[in-house]
């Protein structure tokens, strides 16, 4: 019985690790991707200074508008300044008048 105990004992703990290992690899892919993402997104931009207040990690873009994280789970609020921007968008190309046919076109 107590060899049983011994066996499973080193089989959970070997299985706990390798759960462990995997978590860790997921993580550091994560974090890898992002950086890549980064990257591309320095490399596109480079007129783009990311160091700008207007570059924050607490805001996040939702709905086409850039609102705070605790802002973005109040979907009412966040419809609400959706329409709202529609019917800007809507209004400004009415006041534009006609558009102009592309000469590639």
């Amino acid at each position: 019985m107590e060899e049983d105990y011994d066996d499973l004992k080193e089989k959970y703990d070997g299985t706990v690790g390798g759960l462990d290992d995997l978590k860790n690899s997921i993580i550091q892919e994560h974090i890898n991707g992002f950086e890549k993402g980064l990257r591309q997104a320095a490399f596109f931009h480079r007129g783009i200074d990311v160091m700008d207040v207007k570059f924050d990690v607490n805001k996040d873009v939702i709905d086409g508008r850039l609102v705070n994280e605790d802002e973005g789970s109040d979907g009412e609020e966040a419809e609400a300044g959706v329409e709202e921007k529609e019917a800007e968008e809507v209004t400004k190309a009415v006041d534009a008048g006609p558009v102009a046919l592309d000469a590639a076109e």
